[in-house]
């Protein structure tokens, strides 16, 4: 027995080191989406402040680890074999369920995971415990610490309407002053504002590096806390008055340093605060086995954990490990990336690419603003309302040509703002020892500041809006899916003992082996297209980027030509399925080049009309080709999967045949774009007209068989529209090798 335990530590242990990976790349938003959305620095200086700041937070987290041991439930009230139950359910749920946001891309709240996963697994231990001993339910508050998980119920609640309220009201007055013309107001307010935002950034690293720390003595701490007005005085004038002589005689970037203390801070509260969320667990069942161990002669369901209750010490060298496990995953992981990007595209000032769709609820929201806008504008005076659409004109600011062809997110301002005002809210929340999620306060304070900066345009507002409403509909899932999996996980584990944990690991392994393949294909197929996004600096880039952006939409298309026809004319309904969704993606593929039409135009040059122009038309043919290839392929899925009768003899061997002029044709097509070698065009007309000849000839066929009755109704509309389909598809492949080889020879011929 005492070996079923030690390994039950063991995988304990064992899944800290998971959840720390799973954790870091999900709290990476915290603190590293202002740095990032800004571009205040080449990424790796920017990991490398986050860095330290995890380094020195999780130095000071040991006094945050008590959440795990009496947080939540009163440990006096259960028995070793119950607590080890409570904590590996825990595990198990926080893992699985963390990893699943990440995968796709949706911050959420490691400190609301853990806490309703402890509710949920102590609740099914207590009530299976007081289920065995006959007694009454209503004993139940006696095993859990209500009073403390209600306040961090409320404050975590009363953190997302403060936050983004904090982040709209700041941000607004900051761009009222400033205006995105920062040159002619820097030097009046900068130094001014800068003294307030790192008074309060280092309010904000004292305050998160003392509370709780066991080895600061509770006289600083509460001198810290009686002086708190003096102390931010003092810094704010301290601070303003070196930064003025710094921008004055050193042309000192004060947002920059701004923004990276900022970063520093978040991340050191990150790790002071949220590591208790990834070991506090494993920590405690180490802690409960040492217990164990230190009582022999008494059995694992008669030994009180009583001790747990007392003062939590946490060995050094275990936070050094924790550190370092989570500084490796901020470097090497896609995930924390992916997360990152949700929130800095839900908040970046420009339109395009979006990433979530419109819901009737968005719309409803944006069409009520949009009254309640234009009737605040009628009774607001005219001038009044001319000089703030002044402050929030962008347009006249004038911007380097890196900043054109590769522009931030959103600017300093907003990133100071974003850090500033989470930092006032979490320093806020720390004197009056009131928990909230670091998660929520900053992913709230990035959509208030960003509302307020109107990066919410008519474009773009519908979609931000259904944005935000996914993320925070997820919170809600968070909270409910950590309890109802972590009751369930327990009360297997109980019923089950080791079998059903061996059980619960296996699927947990596969549903992250899962997630993994999920996310490295969606990763690889956003990515890919980012790169070559970012790269075209240049109009010869572009030219690069269009021939492999058409070579490969082209293999794609055929590709998924011929296997449909091969799947409707063998009824494989499962190939069809398969083929319906690549058609799905390449049109996913297509709408994002035709989404990112605008911003790629840009990066000609000014009188570079005719390139633009061809470029345009190349995008839209694509999007053609696309769209007849859905019609081909989405209604020879259906017909099967509604198990219709398929072609006969006939129709297969005519499909046959001009799938193999299709093919022969697209081959030839591929090359002479691959070579850039347009001389063959007319052969290649000639040879397109053969196919269509064939199709009109298969077309002419099927009536005569419509005539007959030697064809049903479903067949006959399947067969008619495939061969229309084919039709289109190769009339606009046609346009699009001429308007590929105009789109080469213009650039050919600048």
């Amino acid at each position: 027995m005492d070996n079923y335990y030690l390994y039950i530590v063991i995988i304990l242990l064992a899944l800290a080191v998971v959840d720390l990976i799973v954790g870091v790349s999900n709290d990476a938003v915290n603190f590293l989406n202002s740095a990032v959305g800004s571009k205040v620095a080449p990424r790796y200086i920017i990991l490398s402040v986050a860095s330290l700041g995890i380094l020195v937070g999780s130095m000071m987290s040991s006094g945050m680890m008590e959440i795990a041991r009496k947080g939540i439930f009163h440990p006096n009230e259960f028995y070793f074999s119950e607590i080890m139950i409570i904590f590996i359910a825990v595990m198990i749920t926080d893992i699985v369920l963390i990893d699943f946001f990440n995968t796709f891309g949706l911050p959420t709240s490691t400190t609301v995971s853990l806490v309703f996963e402890l509710l949920g697994a102590s609740v099914a231990v207590a009530a299976i415990k007081i289920s065995n001993s006959d007694s009454s339910f209503s004993l139940l508050s006696q095993y859990i610490n209500t009073d403390k998980t209600l306040l961090i119920i409320t404050g975590i609640l009363a953190s997302i309407i403060l936050a983004f309220v904090a982040g709209t009201v700041m941000m607004y007055i900051s761009r009222i002053i400033f205006s995105f013309n920062l040159k002619r107001t820097y030097h009046y307010f900068g130094a001014i504002f800068g003294g307030f935002a790192i008074s309060i950034l280092t309010y904000f690293i004292v305050m998160k590096g003392v509370d709780g720390v066991a080895f600061v003595p509770d006289d600083t701490v509460a001198f810290i806390e009686a002086h708190t007005v003096k102390i931010l005085l003092i810094s704010f004038i301290g601070w303003t008055i070196l930064l003025q002589l710094l921008s004055v005689f050193f042309r000192f970037n004060i947002f920059k340093i701004i923004v990276l203390l900022g970063t520093f801070a978040l991340a050191l509260s990150f790790a002071g605060n949220d590591l208790v969320n990834f070991i506090g667990v494993p920590l405690a069942g180490l802690k409960s086995f040492q217990i164990y161990m230190a009582n022999p002669g008494v059995a694992p369901n008669q030994l009180i954990m009583s001790e747990l209750a007392g003062p939590v010490n946490t060995n050094f060298y275990y936070l050094v490990i924790a550190s370092l496990i989570m500084v490796i995953t901020l470097w090497l992981s896609k995930k924390a990336r992916t997360v990152t990007e949700t929130e800095v595209a839900l908040a970046r000032q420009d339109s395009g690419m979006e990433r979530f769709g419109s819901t009737q609820l968005s719309r409803s929201i944006v069409r009520q603003s949009l009254n309640i806008s234009a009737a605040i504008r009628r009774i607001t005076p005219e001038p009044i309302i001319r000089f703030i659409d002044s402050r929030f004109d962008e347009r006249k600011v004038k911007k380097t040509k890196v900043e054109r062809e590769t522009p931030p997110s959103f600017d300093l301002i907003r990133a100071s703002v974003n850090l500033t005002a989470a930092s006032i809210l979490i320093s806020m929340a720390t004197a009056i020892k009131l928990p909230l999620s670091t998660t929520y306060v900053t992913f709230m304070v990035a959509m208030g500041s960003s509302l307020a900066d109107r990066a919410w345009g008519r474009e773009s507002a519908v979609y931000r809006i259904t944005g935000v409403l996914t993320v925070i509909s997820g919170w809600f899932f968070t909270a409910f899916s950590a309890f109802a999996a972590a009751m369930i996980v327990a009360i297997a584990i109980t019923l089950g003992g080791i079998w059903a944990i061996i059980g619960i690991l296996a699927i947990t392994a596969y549903a992250m082996f899962k997630s993994h393949i999920i996310h490295k294909k969606k990763y690889t197929v956003e990515h890919d297209y980012e790169s070559h996004d970012e790269m075209a600096f240049e109009e010869s880039t572009i030219m690069r980027k269009c021939i492999k952006d058409v070579r490969e939409q082209l293999k794609s298309t055929i590709e998924i030509y011929n296997l449909t026809l091969q799947g409707i004319s063998t009824e494989d309904r499962i190939l069809l399925k398969k083929v319906n969704t690549r058609v799905e993606e390449l049109n996913t593929e297509a709408k994002k080049l035709k989404q990112n039409l605008t911003s790629t135009l840009l990066k000609f040059k000014a009188d570079s009309i005719d390139t633009g122009h061809f470029y345009v038309q190349v995008i839209d043919y694509i999007r053609e080709i696309a769209h007849s290839l859905a019609f081909v392929t989405g209604p020879s899925y259906q017909h099967i999967d509604n198990n219709h009768k398929g072609f006969n003899k006939a129709q297969q061997q005519e499909l046959k045949d001009i799938n193999l002029k299709v093919s022969y044709l697209y081959e030839r097509i591929i090359k002479m774009i691959s070579d850039n070698d347009f001389t063959d065009i007319p052969s290649i007309i000639n040879a397109q007209q053969e196919v269509l000849e064939s199709i009109n000839s298969a077309r002419k066929n099927q009536v005569k068989r419509i005539k007959s009755n030697e064809t049903g109704t479903r067949s006959s509309v399947l067969f008619l529209g495939i061969l229309n389909e084919s039709k289109n598809m190769l009339l606009q492949t046609i346009n699009l090798l001429k308007a590929q080889r105009d789109f080469i020879l213009n650039n050919y011929d600048d």
